[in-house]
Formats: structure tokens, C-alpha cells, sequence
């Protein structure tokens, strides 16, 4: 079939490749995420003739409502990727294989809300719960300290308040911080400069409270690490953040060795 469209019509059959292509990309993509509110594919190949050869000049998605791994929703999501060579007869058979690796640049927006919810995940809980910390071995008579009900703020200039609790076994310590958030190694997510804040803490807990509050802050500075949450065969890089209102807003790039195959 592909042979007669390139036989009797090589504009057509790009035309029917390019929206063939968009089809598969839209649903490939679409499976990665637990859940998408939507999900837009455009393919730029000019000449359009390009495309039956695996050859385009950019491949662009961008996404509301995306879901990853069941907890984690980001408000939007987008990349633009660079000259994109494929096997097109894998676009055939429903599927893309990229002949080689390729770079798109990405950008994130991350609501204060969803960051929030993300503190309840299980994936996150587990890094806050039944710590063993030796700094706080005297505070907690030797048992796990827990930190919950984390509530994060944000700020503009990269700033944001943070309230929390401390489970000591014997006794809940409620914390307030505030930091600014850097990248670092252009794949970490940084708590800096983390500052007690004393206000709204009944004086008698204010000592333990400005403790436990740069244990938090180690604790977090461990956590938000891209690595794992890489999709497979994509590496993500960031070059900035920003905080924008109630939003949060990444940019960077990702590394498609090649097309993921789950989420």
C-alpha cells in the first residue's frame, strides 16, 4: 500500500504518513501517563515527502492534566524535539522506533496544588516516614521520627513557606519553614537557605521545632531527584525553575534515546 501512494502520489501518501504518524505519536504517548486530560501531537516536515524516508524536522507534544506513575499530575507538560530520523515502517505496525537519539526541549508547569497531593503519595511517604536519624536519636528516646501533613506554599522570587509535623513517638511537633528553590546539577530540586519561621509555633515547642525543621530540610534536599522519575529510554535535564503564582514552571531538555514503552 505504501509503495502505491509513493508510486502515484508522493504528496498524498506524506500527507497520509504525517497524519498517521500524528495518530500513533498521540497514542503512544497518551499510555505513558496513568491518566491525560489532553494530549496534542503535531509533526513539522517540510518537504512533507521527507516523512516517507523517516525523516522530519520536529515532532512537538504538549499535554493538560498528565499523570505520571498513578500520584503525580502535572498541570501542563510540553517538548519541541530536534530533527527526528524514524523507521517508518515501525509507524506501520502502530508503534515508533527512532533510528537514533534525539533532544527536545521541555518545559513544565507544576500547580501548588498537585505538588501537594504529590507529598501524599506512597512513593514520597515512604521517604518521610520511620526515619532513623541520628541527630534526633536523644529527641525521639531512640525511636523513627515521621514528618506529615506537609503543606507547601509558593512564592514569587523562588521562594515558598512550608508547614509540616513531626512524629517524635511521644509527642507531634508542628514545623514552619521557608527556602528558595534552586536546580542543581540540572537534575535536582534544592531546598536552600532554610529558614525557622517562628510565627504560628507556641513558644515552648520553638527550640525542637527550629531542630526538626533543618531535618526536614535534609530530608527533602534528598528526595526530588529526576533520575527517578525518568520515563524509559528519556533522560529529563532542567535549566531553571520559576514560580509563578500558584504555579511552579520548569524548563530544560530530554534526552530520547528512544521511545518510551511505559510510564
Amino acid at each position: 500500500m505504501l509503495g502505491g501512494f509513493i508510486g502515484s502520489n508522493n504528496q498524498q501518501g506524506a500527507d497520509w504518513g504525517e497524519n498517521l504518524l500524528n495518530t500513533v505519536a498521540g497514542n503512544t504517548i497518551r499510555h505513558l501517563f496513568t491518566h491525560s486530560e489532553t494530549v496534542d501531537v503535531q509533526v513539522r516536515c517540510q518537504p512533507s515527502s521527507k516523512l516517507l524516508q523517516g525523516s522530519i524536522d520536529s515532532f512537538k507534544m504538549s499535554g493538560r492534566g498528565l499523570v505520571i506513575r498513578k500520584d503525580f499530575r502535572t498541570e501542563e507538560m510540553s517538548f519541541e524535539t530536534d530533527a527526528v530520523s524514524l523507521d517508518f515502517s515501525s509507524v506501520l505496525k502502530g508503534k515508533i522506533a527512532l533510528k537514533q537519539p534525539t533532544q527536545a526541549i521541555a518545559l513544565i508547569k507544576l500547580s501548588e496544588e498537585d505538588i501537594n497531593q504529590a507529598f501524599k503519595a506512597q512513593l514520597v511517604r515512604k521517604r518521610l516516614e520511620n526515619l532513623s536519624i541520628p541527630t534526633l536519636t536523644a529527641l525521639s528516646d531512640g525511636n523513627p521520627v515521621s514528618f506529615s501533613e506537609i503543606n507547601l506554599e509558593l512564592l514569587p522570587g523562588n521562594q515558598l513557606k512550608l508547614l509540616a509535623q513531626a512524629d517524635l513517638h511521644h509527642s507531634i511537633v508542628p514545623i514552619s519553614l521557608s527556602c528558595t528553590l534552586v536546580v542543581a546539577k540540572r537534575r535536582r530540586i534544592l531546598f536552600e537557605d532554610i529558614r525557622f519561621e517562628a510565627d504560628g509555633i507556641a513558644p515552648e515547642w520553638h527550640s525542637l521545632s527550629e531542630t526538626l525543621t533543618h531535618t526536614l530540610g535534609e530530608v527533602l534536599n534528598e528526595m526530588v531527584d529526576l533520575d527517578r522519575f525518568n520515563l524509559d529510554g528519556v533522560t529529563m535535564r532542567l535549566n531553571r525553575l520559576e514560580t509563578q503564582g500558584k504555579y511552579l514552571l520548569f524548563s530544560g531538555y530530554a534526552q530520547i534515546n528512544h521511545f518510551p514503552t511505559n510510564a
